[in-house]
């Protein structure tokens, strides 16, 4: 039976009651997460044009824009919300699969629920864990042990279509068939590159949008009985044979499947960049915090890390370590670096079109240097090592093999919180102290909801 079939299966076979603890925990925390990235990203640049386009455009009034309250076709509310939650590259993050799932799976939940009539909490928290299940171990079976960077696509987003579709079919209560078709329909329409990032191009924050609208039309024409291809995955001209040459696992994608979920090692991100920027931030603000290192002292700075970071994140260098746009920033081990150790943090205001020209980070970005050290080569997250040389002949050295947020240093609730607030203050948009405390109140409570109806209204 093709991987499809079995992932639309794992949808009505896994109960709420089925999930573990954390992976409930870990969802409510991917859900608040995203709610407040949403909110941060509102006014970005990309995330507010699709959202012009998608009011622009009209049209049937079935599912909530997050921020401005007006209603639009379900696929085009799900484009719009997932927009400006990928726009701070803020949203949550599967290191090991190099992918985002809640961006897909919650952005799909929310407009579907809201389209279908109603939601309950628990449904909603069971629709994304199994929607990340499938995302992530999709990703974790592709080119395994390979540097996945290379083929040059974004996973997130061209896993997204398939995902999105399943999700959106559950939430509206297609037949296990029908969603089947529906993820075939998807597949159809999977794409998503990276050489958006190589080219600084708001393209990478859109490509989830663009899965998510894709993924609501696939299930609603299933609905309406169109047919998509049944063995989409695994079938001859399937997605893993065309897309990847056959090359994956099929024991990493439906090992333990209804039994193991993936999304409890997704990761809250403590910076607003690229995750594998982060071991360098955290070895940055460690060079300030444990060392008392000070840039006016500083000589050079050589960051270590694996050749999969090294092409997405270091090269080329002249680009990284003076961003043509923001773009640039969030995808830059220079930048980020200097910017920890300039600003001694790494916040939502480093990244922004005024950050970027700021001569101190910049002068300090000129400095480093990145090189490839094969024994970072992990796949996934992978470490890296930052040396500074001082002007008068000190050293120092810190090595991170995994950052701030991981599953081995999770950010606590609180600290989803904090960052939820963060993000709120950060925002365009004017909300209130009592609604944003209503809308952490909700979150926690979500297993009581009744329907996510009551959420939506605080979103808007």
């Amino acid at each position: 039976m093709d991987a499809s079939n079995l992932f639309a299966k794992n949808f009505y076979d896994v109960k709420y009651e089925d999930l573990s603890e954390k992976a409930i925990e870990e969802t409510k925390k991917q859900v608040l997460d995203y709610i407040g990235v949403a909110i941060g990203g509102y006014g970005q640049a990309g995330a507010a044009e699709t959202r012009e386009l998608a009011i622009e455009w009209g049209g049937a009034p079935q599912s909530t824009i997050i921020g401005c309250g007006i209603k639009v076709p379900a696929p085009a509310a799900a484009q719009a919300n997932a927009s400006m939650v990928h726009s701070l590259d803020f949203d949550d993050v599967h290191e090991a699969a190099i992918m985002h799932p809640g961006v897909v799976t919650i952005s799909s939940a929310l407009a579907a629920g809201e389209y279908a009539g109603k939601l309950s909490g628990k449904e909603l928290i069971r629709n994304v864990a199994v929607g990340g299940d499938m995302i992530c171990r999709m990703g974790l079976a592709t080119h395994p042990g390979k540097d996945i960077h290379q083929f040059g696509w974004h996973f997130t987003s061209i896993n997204g279509y398939m995902t999105s579709a399943a999700v959106a079919s559950c939430v509206m209560g297609l037949d296990m068939e029908k969603m089947i078709y529906a993820i075939g329909l998807a597949y159809h329409q999977s794409s998503g590159n990276g050489q958006a990032v190589k080219d600084s191009a708001l393209t990478k924050r859109l490509g989830p949008g663009f899965a998510v609208r894709g993924g609501l039309a696939s299930a609603m024409l299933a609905q309406r009985g169109v047919t998509g291809a049944v063995n989409s995955m695994e079938g001859v001209n399937g997605y893993y044979k065309v897309y990847h040459g056959g090359d994956y696992s099929q024991e990493i994608l439906l090992g333990d499947l209804g039994k193991r979920f993936e999304c409890e090692e997704t990761s809250i991100k403590p910076y607003p960049c690229c995750r594998g920027t982060h071991p360098s931030a955290d070895a940055a603000l460690s060079l300030v915090r444990d060392y008392g290192v000070k840039v006016e002292d500083i000589e050079s700075i050589e960051i270590f890390c694996g050749k999969g970071t090294l092409g997405l994140l270091g090269e080329p260098l002249e680009v990284k370590a003076k961003p043509r746009t923001v773009v640039d920033s969030q995808f830059s081990l220079a930048w980020v670096c200097a910017t920890g150790l300039v600003k001694n943090r790494v916040s939502l205001a480093s990244f922004t079109d005024e950050s970027i020209h700021d001569p101190e980070i910049l002068d300090v970005a000129a400095k480093v240097k990145v090189t490839w050290d094969a024994k970072y080569d992990t796949g996934g997250l992978e470490p890296v090592r930052i040396e500074v040389a001082m002007k008068d002949g000190r050293a120092y050295s810190v090595e991170k093999l995994t950052a701030t947020g991981s599953p081995e240093q999770p950010v606590s609730f609180d600290g989803c919180i904090e960052k939820f607030y963060g993000c709120v203050d950060f925002s365009t948009l004017d909300i209130k102290r009592d609604k944003a405390d209503k809308i952490v109140e909700t979150v926690l409570s979500l297993d009581k909801l009744g329907d996510i109806g009551d959420l939506i209204k605080l979103l808007s």
